[in-house]
């Protein structure tokens, strides 16, 4: 029996990359959303329903391709984290809502928050627990 073993490809900056914009773009679109969800006044406005629908189906469509490669639990916390502060910061733009200090500190918690996953999500920063010198079915 031969023992071969396991060298992982180089990861290319495009692959790591590629994903993080299609989330950073899911999150977009889920502002978008959420905006035009309550300018839809309870899907009574047809303009903002139909504009909800669509930035629906686009920040779906984003999320699902940046999850192809991001972990779930930390895809899912980065566009969530977008959608919140997005909506939070632009609410009172076109809308009548107020940013309070209160609310912006806590915004600027999220953010941090969404860094920080951003970064423990970064090569540097997880460890490499697969040992390229051990025979590939010996690792598991």
């Amino acid at each position: 029996m031969t023992t071969t073993t396991h060298t992982p490809p180089p990861v290319t900056a495009e692959k790591k990359t590629g994903p993080w914009l299609a989330l950073l773009v899911a999150g977009v679109f889920e502002v978008g959303y959420a905006l035009s969800v309550n300018g839809s006044k309870g899907f009574t406005n047809l303009v903002w329903s139909i504009v909800a629908i669509i930035f629906f189906l686009f920040t779906l469509f984003f999320l699902s391709v940046a999850l192809k490669k991001i972990d779930v639990g930390i895809g899912y916390a980065v566009w969530a984290g977008i959608g919140a502060v997005g909506a939070a910061l632009l609410g009172p733009v076109f809308f009548d809502e107020a940013l309070t200090l209160v609310k912006a500190f806590w915004l600027a918690v999220i953010i941090g928050g969404v860094v920080w996953l951003k970064l423990a999500d970064s090569a540097t920063l997880t460890p490499n627990t697969t040992d390229p010198t051990t025979p590939v079915d010996e690792q598991g």
